[in-house]
């Protein structure tokens, strides 16, 4: 799932681009390197700052063979690749109005459970993200919705800003007022993408399926989105990575335990022993989860992979001259 908010453009609340501007890039980027090896929006792939690479490097080298499919819930840039259309719109800046129209959080909402009941008939469904600043919309939702999310969502860098975001999201929570309806709770605090993962979890749902989230604390806001509409959590997976559940910056477990959550599948990964520098900051505390790697590793798990040496694979064609 791809999409956008202007949450991301705030200095300092995200390293998900390698500029606050190119945040908006990612999602698009991201979801055209999974699918074809190479980004077209932006002449490479997505990284930090400190020039440490996009978690999609890790999905597309352990998922190839693994049917994808591209949903856009609603971003700046459009990706140049096949695309399922959700009708959404770009996440805007909470403190400053809303984040989206209610009628485009029911467009959403109705189109992603349609496709999530197809979807559920070929099989397994995980759902991963791409959004930069969706941990601080993660906790702004959290909130609106009643749980104490305070500082506890993760960062894709080892220094998570949760001053800066408890700060964003406090401006926006008092700009909103009272919230007591899920959906206008969405509209005035949320972002494309979170809605339009839950949506296709209850489509999912509606048709007997057992939902996968694939991701970090991102996915607990999710996790809460379903609840809150009505589905039934104890069919709802979370499939995430040992750097998120670690991450003494958050709290994922106490926040699972807060929601409801109870199948989560953890995987214990390290690249501290890659022989490139990129890839071992991630055992450094930076990127941690994102494009549904947490849902790859487990994939990679239960087949039994060698992670490390297919991911090294897969970095070495990007940095080859």
């Amino acid at each position: 799932m791809a999409g956008t908010t202007d949450i991301s453009l705030i200095p300092g609340i995200t390293i998900a681009g390698a500029s606050p501007e190119l945040t908006h890039y990612t999602p698009a980027a991201d979801v055209e390197y999974l699918l074809t090896g190479r980004p077209r929006s932006i002449p490479g792939i997505p990284v930090t700052p400190d020039g440490i690479p996009t978690p999609a490097v890790v999905t597309r080298a352990l998922t190839r063979d693994v049917p994808k499919l591209v949903a856009f819930a609603g971003g700046r840039v459009r990706p140049r690749v096949p695309y399922i259309d959700l009708g959404g719109e770009p996440g805007g800046d909470f403190r400053r109005g809303p984040a989206l129209s209610e009628s485009t959080v029911e467009n959403i909402l109705e189109n992603g459970r349609t496709l999530g009941r197809e979807l559920a008939k070929a099989g397994d469904v995980f759902i991963g993200e791409s959004i930069p600043g969706g941990t601080t919309t993660a906790m702004a939702i959290l909130v609106a919705l009643g749980y104490d999310a305070w500082g506890k969502t993760s960062s894709a860098s080892p220094n998570n800003p949760r001053g800066l975001k408890a700060a964003v999201v406090r401006e926006g929570l008092a700009r909103a007022g009272r919230l007591d309806d899920p959906v206008k709770a969405l509209a005035e605090v949320g972002d494309p993408v979170h809605v339009g993962v839950a949506a296709i979890a209850l489509g999912v749902l509606d048709a007997g399926g057992a939902p996968v989230l694939a991701g970090g604390t991102q996915m607990l806001a999710v996790a809460a989105i379903i609840k809150s509409l009505g589905g039934d959590l104890g069919k709802v997976a979370v499939a995430t990575t040992g750097w998120i559940v670690d991450d003494r910056s958050a709290d994922f477990l106490g926040l699972a335990r807060e929601i409801g959550v109870t199948n989560i599948k953890v995987t214990r990964t390290s690249f501290s022993s890659s022989r490139f520098p990129g890839l071992r900051y991630y055992d450094r505390g930076y990127v941690k989860e994102g494009v549904a790697m947490g849902g790859a590793l487990y994939i990679a798990s239960l087949r039994g992979l060698p992670v490390l040496e297919l991911v090294e694979r897969e970095y070495e064609e990007l940095v080859r001259p």
